[in-house]
């Protein structure tokens, strides 16, 4: 074997090659970007022409040659072997079979290490004639947890969208997924479902009002988007409850004169005061201005136009009134952020549940507050009875086993107070939901647990995912209740009541049981609507005796009937009324 520098357009074609079918447009390209990057890697192995001619024969790398040619080189080397009695046929035929394209993620092992040595994306794209988003998304193979790694090394990669989604997630949420969706020897992974399952909103800088100082406060850390285009920025943060509340804050802080922080709807338009029209065109000095957070967290702001207020005459015949000076005119004042957020509630409900099941299950209940705990649960409004009176209770049988518990061998209901109150218990655990939502039981889920104790079981909520949930204000409330001096900056404030109550239990005024009395009004409505439905019972049951006892009397087959004995002793007139039995037998 030796090595030789030729003209690659004097190298000739192997008859006996193992390769016949053309390769695609796409990869002749890239073998000439490649050679004209770096050269030929690998020469191609040739050997000399039958017969004693002086031409060269291609044993292996035709593809290599004609790239050559392409890339208008001159000279290339070659390996010159000696010729088999098969002109190379088995040698193609083995290097063809078993040579094998690599793995993603053998790729992007290649492409770290080329970046390692100074190579730049864009040029490790130029010399594979990869596009630069194909290097990128390799790149992004460096923050999948190496479970993933061994799968997608045997060819099952995640869509660019799936893996953008899974590598932004911190390794050990990816561990957390991977084991609950690891699929088994031989199949594919659930990519998408994986992808779902990670997916967290992201909220772009560009889209932030605010700056730098608030960012920090609320504790925003900016992280790129690979795939972004480079012309926009691409920073992004999947601190969504930080996002916006610096969003409010800023909002807070720059509020025009005559401006109102608004809500938005379901639909994501803004809710403006009762009675007022939005202005498309031009503004009155007296108009409004509304300002919202949109869908995308973005600062919005529209301006809005109340009625004017009608004018009233005085005794004196002169106007009172707003009249035409807009000064006159109320200001809205701009709703402060809540306390707790949406998310802040979803953890609340959640909470609760959780606390008031395990106090179904352990706290000590009174037979007569566990059958008032019945009473309450199956008024709860997840709750719908198929009856003559209308209505639907939902899954009849889930309720299966806590019934089978007080019936026997034999099909009868045979059951001792322990098993009666255990069965109780059950059942009250999967009818009554703090949870928000279609299982929500509503506010008497809250009074259940206010009167078996439900606070004593809820966790402690001095945690950073929870205190998260809170706004600024709420925050230096939770610090003045627990003797911590609230901090300049947000994210300080918060840290200081996590270190606190880290031996400590803090649970948020908001998320315990009791309600107010505002929230109970509904069931104190129909409180008294049914005690004067009794009432009028009473009369209507009261009216009726009158009229039967006046019957009574003038009824000479009654005032007979109360001279009869029964079993030696004389009845008397009111028992023979009261006593069913007793009347028929004197009839007789």
């Amino acid at each position: 074997m030796r090595v030789a520098v030729v003209d690659p357009r004097l190298l000739k074609d192997n008859p006996d090659k193992a390769r016949q079918s053309k390769s695609s447009p796409q990869a002749d390209a890239l073998m000439v970007a490649t050679i004209r990057a770096v050269g030929i890697i690998n020469p191609p192995i040739v050997f000399a022409e039958p017969g004693g001619g002086n031409g060269l024969i291609i044993d292996n790398g035709h593809r290599r040659r004609d790239g050559a040619i392409a890339a208008n080189l001159d000279e290339i080397k070659v390996l010159v072997i000696e010729a088999a009695n098969d002109n190379g046929a088995m040698r193609n035929m083995v290097e063809n079979i078993a040579r094998e394209n690599l793995n993603p993620v053998d790729q992007w092992r290649g492409v770290e290490r080329l970046v390692a040595l100074g190579w730049t994306e864009e040029a490790i794209a130029l010399a594979l004639a990869l596009p630069v988003r194909q290097i990128k998304k390799l790149r992004l193979l460096a923050n999948l947890f190496p479970g993933m790694l061994e799968q997608i090394a045997l060819g099952d990669m995640p869509s660019e969208q799936q893996l953008r989604i899974i590598a932004a997630a911190s390794v050990e949420d990816q561990e957390s997924v991977w084991k609950a969706s690891k699929p088994k020897k031989g199949d594919t992974a659930q990519w998408w479902s994986i992808a779902n399952a990670l997916n967290k909103k992201r909220m772009y800088a560009r889209d932030a009002s605010f700056g730098d100082d608030l960012a920090a406060s609320y504790g925003i850390e900016w992280s790129e988007d690979l795939f972004a285009p480079a012309n926009e920025d691409s920073r992004y943060t999947t601190n969504v409850e930080g996002f916006l509340g610096a969003q409010h804050e800023w909002m807070t802080s720059n509020l025009p004169r005559r401006g109102a922080i608004v809500e938005v709807n379901g639909y994501g338009q803004p809710e403006l005061p009762k009675k007022a029209e939005r202005v498309h065109g031009k503004a009155l000095k007296s108009d409004r201005t509304a300002m919202y957070l949109d869908r995308e967290g973005k600062v919005q702001s529209i301006v809005y136009r109340l009625p004017d207020e009608k004018k009233s005459t005085g005794k004196d015949g002169t106007a009172s009134g707003s009249g035409n000076g807009a000064t006159d005119q109320p200001v809205v004042a701009s709703k402060p952020r809540p306390d707790v957020t949406q998310r802040g509630h979803d953890m609340i409900g959640d909470y609760r549940t959780d606390a008031l099941h395990e106090a179904l299950g352990r706290a000590p209940i009174e037979d007569d507050t566990l059958m008032a705990l019945l009473v309450l649960g199956y008024a709860g409004t997840n709750v719908r009875v198929d009856s003559g009176a209308g209505g639907a209770m939902f899954g009849g049988t889930r309720f299966n086993p806590h019934a089978a518990m007080l019936f026997d061998d034999e099909g009868k209901l045979v059951f001792d107070m322990d098993t009666l109150r255990i069965a109780a218990r059950k059942t009250l655990i999967d009818v009554l939901s703090c949870r928000r939502g279609m299982s929500n039981s509503g506010v008497l889920s809250r009074v259940a647990g206010a009167a078996i104790g439900a606070d004593a079981f809820l966790p402690n909520m001095g945690t950073v995912d929870f205190l998260e949930c809170l706004s600024r204000q709420a925050l230096e409330a939770s610090c003045s209740e627990a003797s911590v001096s609230p901090r300049s900056r947000v994210r300080e404030t918060r840290a200081a009541l996590v270190e606190h109550f880290k031996e400590g239990h803090f649970v948020h005024p908001a998320a315990r049981f009791a309600p107010e009395l505002a929230d109970l009004s509904d069931i104190l409505k129909a409180r008294d609507i049914a005690a004067e439905d009794d009432e009028q019972s009473e009369d209507d049951r009261a009216e009726s005796d009158g009229e039967e006892a006046s019957t009574t009397q003038a009824s000479p087959e009654v005032i007979d009937v109360g001279n009869v004995q029964a079993d030696g002793d004389t009845q008397t007139e009111e028992t023979v009324i009261e006593d069913d039995t007793a009347y028929s037998v004197a009839a007789e």
